[in-house]
């Protein structure tokens, strides 16, 4: 599977890269709670890599694998506690991305202190 080197697809695109109907896409945010794409103002899904990523993995337990919806919800939560990642949307938190942009500054003047020495 490719995906365009994009940052966000819309659910046509992402249909499109998945091979997943549109509908489908739709009743699979429902159900998993891992598959929230962010939204825009007028309310259109924005889809990222990880997004794909994600419905490839469901696609994969449900259409290969033959397990149910809630076979597939424990089977993805089983690999994330095996797995731990945590996944934050930072475009809707400018708090993280403010905390960061002063960890850079830190680190910058830390690598400017111990080039001195």
């Amino acid at each position: 599977m490719h995906i365009p080197g994009k940052k966000y697809f819309t659910i046509k695109e992402t249909s499109a890269i998945t091979k997943v109907q549109a509908h489908v896409l739709r009743y699979w945010e429902k159900e998993f709670q891992l598959l929230k794409p962010v939204r825009r103002e007028s309310g259109q899904r924005r889809y990222t890599a990880s997004h794909i990523h994600m419905i490839e993995e469901i696609k994969e337990l449900l259409y290969r694998k033959k397990f149910t919806i809630a076979g597939a919800k424990k089977e993805i939560v089983k690999a994330r506690k095996q797995n731990p990642q945590i996944e934050l949307p930072m475009e809707q938190n400018p708090a993280a991305i403010e905390m960061l942009k002063k960890v850079k500054s830190d680190l910058k003047t830390i690598f400017k202190m111990l080039a001195k020495d």
